[in-house]
């Protein structure tokens, strides 16, 4: 009897899937791991053949150097104005865009959730040069709304795909007593819907300032000049002609990820909330 609870309790935590979802964070995490671990070695050592796993005499000298960095301030703060205003963009217009999908009557919402879509898939590749050539005709390269605009455009589908969604589980209850009381759309929207949304609101909001934060293609590209580099740009460029200080870029990176691994883990609850909210609902 104990051998066969011992094989169920061994088959309930060995099977098939179980193992695919522990070789995929492996897969996932061994990058993030490669990147800290040679953040704490010395030069010579992070640009060793065969290389080391584990540094022999970890130093926080890559983490002192990057931080010293001339322009590090500045791409942190060209980081945190862009990905902050594309985020309160985003949010903004999906709330009110989310609730007319939801709530409001209107004709032909099953194209625009097609078009929706097909936006928060296309490839950021496709358009850049076009999106180039255009912020270059009206004068918006290298500055903070040549950056936020495309952000807002590319990330404003799957916001407010997530806060329809979400608001589709409200009760009409809540609508008809607002109705009732005289509130029109909008105060209904901020008075009563607003609150209820708070768990797909944060999640949305993470998802797209987490998404910016890292975003590399249209920021080197639309903003290519040195006071208006964002975080990975400037950790691109960081280095010489002749050597790239692998150990301070990676240093630079980590730094730079750890305030959103940090988000996501703090809030995990609430953004998990987010993404299921409406989860069955097409």
């Amino acid at each position: 009897m104990r051998r066969g609870r011992a094989r169920r309790g061994v088959r309930r935590y060995v099977n098939p899937v179980t193992i695919g979802a522990l070789v995929l964070v492996a897969v996932t995490a061994a990058p993030l791991v490669w990147m800290a671990l040679t953040s704490f070695k010395s030069p010579a050592e992070a640009g060793a053949s065969p290389p080391t796993l584990l540094p022999d005499d970890p130093t926080l000298d890559n983490y002192r150097t990057a931080m010293d960095a001339a322009d590090m301030d500045r791409y942190l703060l060209n980081s945190v104005v862009v990905c902050v205003s594309a985020t309160a963009v985003v949010l903004g217009l999906a709330l009110f865009a989310g609730y007319a999908l939801a709530r409001l009557p209107m004709r032909g919402r099953g194209p625009v959730m097609v078009g929706l879509l097909m936006i928060s898939v296309f490839p950021v590749i496709a358009v850049v040069t076009p999106l180039y050539l255009v912020e270059r005709r009206l004068g918006l390269l290298n500055s903070y709304p040549g950056l936020i605009i495309p952000y807002v455009a590319f990330h404003l589908p799957f916001a407010i795909w997530m806060l329809r969604n979400s608001l589709l589980d409200l009760p009409g209850e809540l609508e008809e007593a607002a109705t009732i009381d005289g509130a029109g759309p909008v105060r209904t929207l901020l008075s009563v819907i607003l609150p209820q949304a708070g768990p797909a609101l944060f999640t949305a909001g993470v998802f797209t300032f987490a998404a910016t934060w890292t975003e590399f293609l249209m920021a080197l590209t639309l903003n290519s000049e040195n006071d208006f580099r964002t975080i990975p740009v400037g950790i691109a460029v960081y280095g010489d002609r002749y050597q790239v200080p692998y150990g301070v870029v990676f240093a630079a990176a980590m730094a730079a990820t750890v305030p959103i691994a940090v988000l996501v883990l703090a809030f995990r609850r609430t953004v998990l909330s987010g993404l299921t909210d409406g989860a069955v609902k097409g």
